[in-house]
């Protein structure tokens, strides 16, 4: 098993047993997971095995997902996802910890949405410059010219303007694991990971040499 699904509690920080340097970390409730379906290359083209985690009320599901959920004989959780090319040996049913995917040294990335700052300008949301502010001028935060003139009389697409700024799927990639918490289900990652505290976020390992 490659993966995990996990909720983003927060960040901190731990000192090393071994040095004693500081290190900031995000810490992240890893698991346990169901195992609520699988695919194959046989029937659906590719390997993969769907995790489900985060609790959730009855009432807050659906009838079709409670009846997806008791066939792996799982309780009633809200965030489902795949992870492909992992866990064959998994069966549907099976629970996984945190402590059966991940070790210390472990090289992972996370995908997660990202927290949204609503409407913004270009000089947050871009990192523009801002205009002159003396002599009576009045661009200060304005986005300057956007287009041409007769030719080709339109602006073209993709152009950085103001707009939403986050709330979309990121993934953060080469994040070393710190430390491993078992027994509280716990995984401690270097540096910041995409989303708010209470955000899901999938974990998967990242292949790169810790």
């Amino acid at each position: 098993m490659a993966g995990l699904l996990g909720r983003k509690l927060g960040m901190t920080q731990v000192f090393d047993a071994e040095d004693g340097h500081v290190e900031r970390v995000t810490v992240v409730e890893a698991g346990p997971c169901w195992v609520t379906g699988k695919r194959t290359s046989e029937r659906d083209g590719y390997d993969a095995v769907q995790l489900a985690f985060g609790e959730a009320r009855k009432k807050g599901l659906t009838k079709g997902e409670l009846g997806h959920l008791a066939k792996a004989d799982a309780p009633p959780l809200r965030r489902l996802a795949e992870f492909r090319d992992a866990g064959a040996e998994l069966e549907v049913g099976a629970r996984v910890n945190v402590g059966d995917v991940f070790e210390k040294g472990q090289t992972v990335k996370v995908s997660g949405v990202s927290k949204g700052k609503g409407f913004q300008g270009t000089v947050k949301r871009h990192n523009f410059s801002r205009g002159p502010v003396s002599h009576g001028s009045h661009n200060v935060r304005a986005p300057g010219s956007i287009g041409q003139a007769a030719t080709p009389s339109r602006v073209f697409k993709g152009i950085r303007g103001p707009g939403q700024m986050g709330n979309k799927r990121r993934t953060q990639k080469g994040i070393q694991i710190v430390e491993v918490r078992a027994e509280e289900n716990l995984l401690l990652l270097r540096g910041s990971v995409p989303g708010p505290k209470g955000a899901i976020v999938e974990i998967r390992a990242d292949g790169r040499a810790s």
